[in-house]
């Protein structure tokens, strides 16, 4: 069975400091993703190493069995909002448009069907009508949204999003959750750095739990446990009960 990720021995330090001690994980396809750990973990430093897009000290990546370098064009990276440059001028369709730049050679410019193939990636968000805005003049979920149909104008089977819900609304955040699942119902394989452990249960089908090295991966039923979050959290978490019984994990800084 074919795996869309798989990681042996990698390890990333940056300016002499461990990164990622020794990951080793083989993922499932067609599913959506969950990486979590407290802050320093190497969450984002690891999709960035899968991608090739900081060097590693060691190990083996293979995307659908192949090297990265095979496969970059079916591989898709939404960035973390706080990393984009939203005061620079450009239209929200021509944002859009640049997720056709792979499938183009270096004097190609984007054609009449890869405009169109846009606008249809901007229908599936909900965000046609909002085509000759600026992009800095959306809100924060309508960015995210627009950043998601620039990864489905790639036409990638593989999708990397780095916090897509931080700093958005509780409505935004529900519209691209549903976003997603409809994406990994198409057959596409997400893998999503995240940091609210209240919706990890319902939002993901696998688990990763990361803090340097790799503490927890697999069916999100079998990882996300209080003895393995305790773990990865270096026991900073805590079980808060209601009224029924049910319990919540909570990060206590």
């Amino acid at each position: 069975m074919t795996s869309s990720v798989k990681v042996d021995h990698l390890s990333v330090s940056y300016h002499g400091e461990m990164a990622l001690d020794n990951i080793t994980f083989e993922a499932p396809t067609q599913e959506l993703i969950g990486i979590i750990g407290p802050n320093g973990a190497g969450k984002s430093t690891l999709i960035k190493a899968i991608m090739g897009m900081v060097p590693k000290n060691q190990g083996d990546i293979k995307v659908f069995d192949q090297s990265v370098s095979k496969m970059r064009q079916k591989i898709a990276y939404v960035p973390q909002r706080s990393m984009i440059d939203f005061d620079f001028p450009v239209l929200v369709e021509d944002v859009v448009v640049m997720g056709r730049y792979p499938h183009l050679k270096w004097w190609q410019r984007p054609s009449k069907k890869d405009r169109d193939k846009a606008l249809e990636c901007l229908e599936q968000v909900g965000m046609e009508d909002f085509r000759r805005r600026q992009i800095g003049e959306l809100s924060g979920g309508q960015q995210q949204r627009v950043f998601i149909a620039r990864a489905l104008a790639q036409e990638s089977d593989l999708l990397f999003l780095d916090e897509p819900f931080a700093g958005i609304d509780l409505s935004s955040e529900q519209i691209i959750i549903n976003l997603l699942r409809k994406i990994r119902n198409q057959g596409k394989t997400l893998f999503v750095v995240h940091h609210d452990l209240s919706k990890v249960e319902e939002y993901f089908d696998s688990l990763m739990l990361l803090n340097q090295r790799l503490v927890g991966f697999g069916a999100q039923e079998d990882v996300f446990k209080p003895q393995l979050i305790s773990e990865a959290y270096n026991g900073n978490i805590a079980t808060l009960h209601s009224e029924d019984g049910d319990g919540q994990m909570v990060v206590v800084k």
